[in-house]
């Protein structure tokens, strides 16, 4: 059995967690999440704690134990704090800029990108190069940073594009001059 599928998860002041049927619902001061839990892990909420079992021990029910575990952990943990990633973008003439609920960049292409925001993500624009994304979802969050930093990843020479900001770059040398 899982370590991580065994830990309960304590349940903070000022959050709701019901269980209708297979979706388990949460809400706290930032929000309302809801997933469905995974066949075969069975989830009880006690008062101030929820716990996680094995509703029949196969391997794949307990390969899932523990994933269903942290999904439900992340969800207590958003509605209570939220998540956060940052990006940094280097390069000359590479920008973000926020108009509404769309980020439009400038990332060396012949057009500017302009990027619809999911709904339940908020984006902070800094400096024009560095973006905070944050949400409740911790799974839209990370999507949302990774599908910024894919429209122009940083490249090893001279590391220009859009990175995280935690990211190390690492360099290759240039070419070399004849001898």
């Amino acid at each position: 059995m899982s370590r991580i599928g065994k830990k309960p998860i304590i349940i903070p002041s000022g959050v709701r967690v019901a269980l209708d049927g297979d979706t388990l619902n949460v809400q706290g001061t930032k929000g309302k999440l809801s997933k469905v839990v995974p066949p075969g892990v069975k989830v009880d909420v006690g008062a101030d704690l929820i716990t996680v079992a094995l509703a029949d021990a196969t391997q794949t029910n307990t390969a899932m134990l523990g994933l269903a575990r942290t999904l439900l952990a992340n969800m207590v943990d958003g509605v209570v704090t939220g998540f956060s990633k940052v990006l940094e973008i280097s390069g000359v003439g590479y920008r973000a800029d926020l108009k509404g609920t769309v980020l439009n960049l400038a990332l060396g292409y012949s057009h500017p990108i302009e990027y619809p925001l999911p709904a339940g993500i908020e984006v902070e624009v800094e400096k024009q190069t560095k973006i905070t994304i944050r949400g409740i979802d911790k799974e839209l969050v990370g999507a949302t940073a990774a599908k910024i930093r894919s429209f122009r990843e940083p490249e090893p020479y001279k590391g220009k594009g859009i990175k995280y900001a935690d990211e190390r770059i690492v360099r290759k040398a240039g070419k070399t001059g004849k001898k």
